[in-house]
């Protein structure tokens, strides 16, 4: 069972359902997602279902070969995590992220060859960051940016076409995730107060954005504003805390809190497009994560 389990850690599950989010945020950007009375059309779950399979195999794979090309730093930096104590070797996490992506790609290819690209190409771009991408500063952060982005578009694959009108949207996760992804480098060693600082000014940037967006394309746009204030409380609060301390634990404090807030920045953009109804559906998913974070590395 504990080898078990350490292949399971490898998948990081908390953050899953944060990739799970994106889909169903990006379902509900294309309009394939909605709960209206009387609409005369109905919801296709089996296709949202296959994409949702679709990002469970993409980021557990991706996240699965972050360790494997990390399996000597983390010798050093992390001795608990599978790969150096043990629990788990390289080739057998390498052939399960690699059994993973496929998966993820296949699964895509039943909603369409569009999605199915979209899949490869996020794939492509999580192994060129865990290989390359994560030791360049500026390349680095929106590397994994491109691998969020790519998975918002996923959603979006829903719907055919929907993309060509909302792409734009998927700067939103792009912008954050390279956010993220520039404090965290501070998580083992601290003293990063400029990317602490560059961090926040991108977190309220977005915020902006999001507000942006939903007052043009939503009448009821006011159905964002409570998501919004929740992501607001959820990211801040830590991340300033960081900012004024500059240690390790707490900037990786912040960074989770970032993360797992992803469902946050999702259910905002769901309310933004979709209403508060679909919003709460997608919001539901917070504390799932947060239940499998206390199991689970997140970072």
């Amino acid at each position: 069972m504990s080898v078990i389990s350490a292949h399971i850690r490898l998948t990081r599950p908390a953050n899953i359902v944060t990739a799970i989010a994106d889909i169903l945020a990006g379902a509900a950007i294309a309009g394939g997602l909605y709960f209206t009375a009387g609409s005369g059309e109905s919801v296709d779950w089996i296709k949202i279902g296959w994409l949702v399979l679709s990002t469970i195999g993409l980021y557990g794979g991706g996240v699965a070969f972050n360790d494997v090309f990390d399996a000597g730093l983390d010798k050093v930096e992390r001795p608990e995590r599978p790969i150096p104590s043990g629990k788990a070797s390289v080739l057998s996490a390498a052939v399960m992220g690699s059994l993973l992506l496929f998966a993820g790609v296949l699964a895509a290819w039943q909603v369409s060859l569009h999605a199915a690209g979209l899949a490869f190409a996020v794939a492509v771009l999580a192994l060129l960051y865990d290989a390359w991408g994560k030791h360049q500063s500026f390349v680095g952060p929106v590397n994994m940016g491109l691998c969020r982005a790519g998975n918002l578009l996923l959603g979006m694959s829903l719907v055919q076409d929907a993309w060509r009108e909302w792409w734009f949207v998927a700067i939103i996760p792009l912008l954050y995730v390279s956010a993220i992804t520039m404090v965290s480098r501070g998580e083992v060693h601290g003293k990063n107060k400029k990317a602490l600082q560059g961090g926040a000014a991108i977190y309220s940037g977005i915020i902006l954005f999001i507000f942006a967006v939903a007052y043009a394309h939503n009448e009821q746009w006011w159905e964002s504003l409570p998501f919004l204030v929740l992501l607001a409380v959820f990211i801040f609060p830590p991340l300033l805390k960081a900012i004024k301390h500059q240690e390790p634990a707490l900037i990786g404090k912040s960074v989770k809190a970032a993360v797992l807030a992803l469902i946050i920045v999702n259910a905002t953009l769901a309310a933004a497009f979709a209403g508060w109804l679909v919003a709460l559906s997608v919001l539901i998913l917070l504390p799932i994560s947060l239940q499998l974070a206390r199991a689970f590395a997140v970072t």
